[in-house]
């Protein structure tokens, strides 16, 4: 399976048109991760959404007719409304736990005022207030997954990086192999190159329904979209999404550029099989059902697998308003956030 067609798009309303922060800016969806649990789409952006009973993730109900905002409900345990810059979500190879991960691409070692954005957390499907993070290492009373972003600076080996994809596939050993995607990285936020790298490790649950890494994390996968006829834009990582119907890992890759004086934006999807994503092997590149290459008007950040034949794709355009095919107004509001649903074809 290499091709899909597009069967809805549209958009979301994820908080009160006119919302505005406390600075008196209005507050701009930026959706970054989607998961599914079977009814229910789990979404987040990776900015704050402010307001007493909000937070940045939040679920909503699927159902024959597409995404239903009208009964959107924000997660608010409190661990979950800290963490900063939410960039993917992750069930267990079991079903039975969500794993969420923030971006890592900031810290203060000084003051841990950035503690917030270095999260790795975990909680049982359903019970988003038995909420935990992996790897802790409590300063100031802030929480953070501190002693994992060792583990990550080990692995990826320079001082700067974002991580933006997260999945969990089978594994010979503990109870999977967890992968990080990773989009950026170089010598800080203004000096990096965009990648596609996926590091990982196994690991296994305990008996308090966290888990715990059973080796080091280390390289798993990598690949350069460029060497691929139809990619016309450098592109860096944004989701990572594991197929449990059908032994398969899909990569999603999005660009953000310019082009003389116009903003550039899209993605690309690509899909391939355990065994081939194992040997290293490159993925295909998802086309159309007539063969075109599939590339996102939108920047694509978060994908999930709704079901043997449904992919569901949401969009982080940042402060670009701009629509497209996915409705017939010109522009969303601040408040909404683009989807396009897929069928395998």
């Amino acid at each position: 399976m290499a091709k899909v067609r597009i069967t809805q798009q549209g958009t979301i309303h994820c908080f009160p048109a006119g919302l505005k922060d406390e600075g008196g800016k209005l507050v701009n969806a930026e959706i970054s991760a989607v998961a599914y649990d079977g009814e229910r789409l789990l979404m987040a952006s990776d900015k704050p959404i402010p307001g007493e009973g909000r937070s940045a993730v939040f679920s909503l109900p699927l159902d024959s007719s597409g995404p239903d905002d009208s009964q959107l409900e924000y997660l608010t345990t409190p661990l979950i409304r800290q963490a900063v810059k939410y960039e993917d979500f992750a069930l267990t190879t079991d079903g039975r736990h969500m794993l969420a991960t923030t971006g890592f691409d900031r810290i203060d070692s000084e003051s841990h005022a950035l503690n917030a954005y270095n999260h790795l957390l975990i909680w049982p499907l359903g019970e988003p207030d038995k909420v935990q993070v992996v790897d802790p290492d409590p300063r100031d009373g802030v929480e953070g997954s501190l002693e994992f972003r060792q583990k990550l600076e080990t692995a990826i080996g320079q001082p700067y990086y974002k991580i933006e994809g997260l999945a969990v596939v089978p594994s010979d050993r503990g109870d999977g192999l967890i992968l990080f995607g990773v989009r950026e990285q170089g010598n800080s936020h203004d000096d990096f190159a965009y990648v596609r790298r996926v590091i990982g490790a196994r690991y296994a649950m305990t008996d308090s329904d966290n888990i715990e890494f059973i080796e080091e994390l280390h390289d798993v996968y990598a690949f350069d979209p460029a060497e691929y006829d139809g990619v016309d834009h450098e592109c860096g990582l944004s989701s990572l999404e594991y197929d449990p119907y059908h032994a398969r890992l899909y990569l999603v890759t999005s660009f953000e550029t310019e082009q003389g004086s116009e903003e550039v934006i899209g993605g690309y999807l690509w899909v391939l099989s355990l065994a081939d994503f194992h040997a290293g092997k490159p993925p295909t590149l998802v086309t159309h059902e007539d063969g075109r290459v599939l590339e996102f008007e939108h920047k694509a950040e978060g994908l999930a697998v709704l079901d043997r034949e449904r992919l569901f794709v949401v969009y982080d355009n940042d402060r670009n308003h701009e629509l497209g095919s996915v409705d017939e107004r010109d522009e969303r509001h601040s408040c909404e956030a683009p989807y396009t649903m897929l069928a395998l074809v």
